[in-house]
């Protein structure tokens, strides 16, 4: 799917900013970075960043997280301690590239969300109200759905009458995984940012599968192998409805991406 991030981005990086991570002598140079604008400072990459509060959790919490089998970009603080400055956040630099690994990306997934079961709910949900935070709410029926039909409000009304109570327990997920793993030349998984909603570890997996069927070329046999996952038919369901209800708003949505979305909604609806 077309991804906002980046989107209004600053095409320049402030001397400051690079003073303040520590790579004042380093000659920055812009990179995409798993589709975001970022500036590539030695061993050291830095970004922009929407939201301060959000990002400053991120890193604190993948300061110290470990996940087996995974390479993490850990934050780098500032020279006076900081996460966030100036609305800049930098990271350790991991080298890869997004790859068509779905399987590989399912099972990052699980094993990060293993490694983050123990964290509480972050209290920088409490008032998050973006379009990940609100089409989350829509797919999990907690919100009422205003989605032009052309939209594919048709296909989210359709499938959202299939929903069926789900006992599982949430805890913090990363729901954007498809766009935020990059793979090095040997296969490693990277994780780029961690980005949180509470839900349960399942959803981010059908997540992943529903992306990678609607704009990864992957076949309806990815959805099957994974079909020993926990409530798997209702958490494809709500990571179809969760896309639906997201690309209905998304800026760069477009004919083709949601006749993508509708395939994958077709394939998810036939599971049920």
């Amino acid at each position: 799917m077309p991804s906002a991030a980046g989107v209004g981005s600053p095409s320049v990086l402030p001397p400051h900013v690079r003073t303040a991570f520590g790579v004042a002598d380093v000659q920055p140079r812009p990179v995409l970075w798993a589709g975001r604008r970022a500036w590539h400072c030695g061993d050291v990459l830095i970004r922009p960043v929407a939201d301060n509060a959000l990002a400053a959790w991120s890193s604190g919490v993948l300061e110290n997280l470990r996940v087996e089998g995974m390479r993490l970009a850990h934050p780098v603080r500032s020279s006076d301690g900081r996460w966030v400055v100036a609305g800049w956040a930098a990271c350790r630099f991991v080298p890869g590239t997004l790859q068509p690994r779905y399987d590989a990306m399912v099972e990052a997934s699980l094993r990060l969300h293993e490694a983050t079961a123990d964290l509480p709910r972050p209290r920088v949900l409490d008032d998050r109200d973006d379009l990940p935070t609100r089409a989350a709410a829509v797919a999990w029926g907690e919100r009422t759905p205003e989605l032009d039909p052309r939209a594919g409000g048709v296909t989210f009304d359709e499938l959202a009458g299939r929903r069926t109570p789900v006992d599982l327990p949430p805890q913090v997920v990363h729901p954007e995984l498809f766009g935020a793993v990059l793979f090095d030349a040997q296969g490693v998984p990277a994780l780029i940012d961690l980005v949180p909603a509470w839900r349960p570890k399942e959803w981010p997996a059908a997540v992943i599968a529903v992306d990678a069927v609607a704009w990864g070329g992957a076949t309806e046999a990815l959805l099957a192998r994974w079909a020993h996952l926990a409530a798997w038919p209702q958490m494809l369901l709500r990571a179809v409805l969760y896309r639906l209800a997201l690309h209905a708003h998304h800026p760069d949505a477009s004919a083709r991406t949601l006749a993508g979305l509708e395939r994958a909604a077709d394939l998810v609806s036939a599971r049920l």
